[in-house]
């Protein structure tokens, strides 16, 4: 990944982040893995938009095909229709960016067999994986793009096993809002440890759907959550910014509430349980780390305090105490002398206010207040005459 600046290099614009000080190490993203489940309105968008970001390794997964009535959303072509959601994003994909590696799984997740090839997948060995943490995956993080709680729930339990980090989107019925949601096993609530409202009642969600009615869809919020979620995405992988626990959306006010949700202890899933007690009995580890690194930023922030932040000076700018003021234009501090004197080398052209000669203006030139408004009348006219 090259940082040259030229038009020809498609990564010059996303090295630049380097360059500001943003992230340290840009090019490492080459080096992650994400996995994205579910390639429909928002899955679609985020596999693009990492994609062009220079991402090193991307796995999809869904078994829909692609339908004219998908012409609202993004990404999608109508003359792709009729293809796997899967084929149809390689073919855009690779047209984009073909150093991105690329599998594609058209699978549902939800059944016997889709989960086996799931979980397959994701632990297959992988020489890009950077982040490990524990975890059994051959991936640094799955992105849950899916539209029903059946399939949340699949990725749940399968991250719940495999001890992986992923994070969950979505978008309402009436498409006007949405969230992103970061989920850690054993240091975040599960998506079972707090399942909605609807679920928790015993309600099969395949009763709610009704026959001719489907839920509505705008690409401009399609787009945002994309947006949202890939941007956490980054920041979670590149270790810049604050990554967000949960993010909610809501376009008819312009609204973004965050919050945190912890584990239920009580939680139903036998693997979140699990991944909750190594997490509490890493806790004294953690918080011995944590001590040595504030100890050592610390250290590092007192030693750069002692060192001058530029090492050359060529226009000799030099910073003085409010208290000794400043010198006026062209006198030198600590020396007398006249603002009119420029150093060496620089020449005044503008008129010097100190040299203004006020005999050169006549009594006639001024407004005398005595007489009554017909005279300054006059004197105005004159005044403007001059």
């Amino acid at each position: 990944m090259s940082a040259e600046v030229v038009d020809s290099n498609p990564y010059s614009r996303l090295m630049a982040l380097k360059r500001m000080g943003i992230v340290n190490n840009y090019e490492e993203i080459r080096s992650f893995s994400v996995a994205i489940v579910g390639i429909g309105g928002v899955g679609s968008v985020a596999a693009e938009m990492l994609t062009r970001c220079g991402i090193g390794r991307l796995l999809l997964y869904d078994y829909d095909t692609v339908e004219l009535a998908n012409m609202n959303r993004l990404f999608f072509r109508p003359e792709q229709a009729g293809m796997t959601k899967t084929d149809a994003a390689v073919q855009t994909l690779v047209g984009i960016n073909p150093d991105v590696d690329l599998e594609s799984y058209t699978i549902n997740i939800t059944t016997v067999d889709g989960f086996k090839t799931f979980i397959e997948s994701l632990t297959r060995e992988n020489k890009r994986k950077r982040n490990t943490g524990g975890s059994k995956s051959g991936v640094d993080l799955v992105l849950s793009c899916v539209d029903n709680y059946e399939a949340r729930m699949v990725v749940n339990q399968a991250c719940n096993e495999l001890g992986q980090t992923w994070m969950e989107s979505g978008v309402s019925e009436d498409a006007v809002s949405g969230h992103i949601q970061l989920l850690i096993p054993g240091e975040t609530a599960c998506f079972a440890c707090a399942p909605p409202l609807v679920v928790a009642s015993g309600v099969d969600e395949r009763t709610l759907k009704r026959e001719g009615v489907c839920a509505a869809s705008l690409p401009t919020t399609m787009g945002i959550v994309a947006g949202l979620l890939v941007q956490n995405s980054l920041k979670y992988l590149l270790q810049f910014g604050q990554v967000s626990k949960y993010l909610g959306y809501s376009a008819l006010k312009d609204f973004f509430p965050t919050m945190e949700l912890r584990p239920n202890p009580q939680c139903a899933n036998l693997a979140c349980r699990q991944r909750q007690g190594e997490y509490e009995a890493a806790k004294p580890a953690r918080d011995l780390a944590a001590r040595a690194k504030a100890e050592a930023d610390a250290a590092e922030a007192a030693l750069a305090s002692k060192v001058p932040v530029h090492d050359e000076n060529e226009w000799n700018i030099s910073l003085v105490d409010d208290d000794e003021g400043v010198a006026p234009l062209g006198v030198v501090a600590g020396q007398q002398g006249s603002a009119g004197h420029l150093p060496e080398g620089l020449l005044r052209e503008l008129p010097d206010a100190e040299v203004f000669d006020e005999s050169a203006q006549t009594e006639e030139a001024f407004v005398k207040p005595e007489g009554d408004l017909d005279d300054l009348q006059k004197q105005l006219e004159a005044l403007n005459a001059f």
